[in-house]
């Protein structure tokens, strides 16, 4: 191999690692917007949610939050919402999970986890593990149930 047949192969390998990082790189930041969409999507239903605390002094529905869900800016990003009014009660705290969508990153270097609201207000990103420790804590025999079907 000459002189110049080992540059051309030197420029050429060089050329195809900055693309293989370049294209790593461009999956990720699509996942950390897409994660970040769903976190500001959760964080406008959790205006939602004080203003409708406010004015009647309890949580919404599950109709009222599927009424709204649509108009929330990066709602797409959560994907499947999970809304828990129905199994809060007097005697639950402010860290009980009111609402979560589950975010998949397949092809990245994100974790896998959920966007998290809580009754308090507070919206959190949760790994799978820890969501799923706390959630099984919160629910009862029937939500399991009625999740199943």
């Amino acid at each position: 191999m000459n002189k110049r047949q080992k540059v051309i192969l030197i420029e050429f390998i060089t050329v195809m690692l900055v693309t293989a990082v370049a294209v790593v790189a461009m999956i990720n930041v699509k996942d950390w917007v897409n994660r970040s969409e769903a976190m500001r999507a959760m964080k406008q239903l959790s205006e939602r949610v004080r203003e409708h605390r406010k004015v009647y002094g309890s949580i919404p529905p599950e109709s009222y939050v599927d009424n709204i869900k649509e108009s929330l800016e990066g709602y797409v990003r959560l994907g499947n919402l999970q809304y828990r009014a129905r199994w809060i009660d007097f005697e639950s705290t402010a860290d009980e999970i009111l609402a979560y969508a589950e975010r998949n990153h397949p092809s990245s270097l994100l974790k896998d986890g959920f966007v998290v609201l809580r009754l308090d207000g507070r919206v959190e990103w949760m790994g799978k593990q820890e969501f799923e420790k706390i959630l099984a804590l919160q629910q009862s025999r029937e939500e399991i149930e009625i999740l199943q079907k």
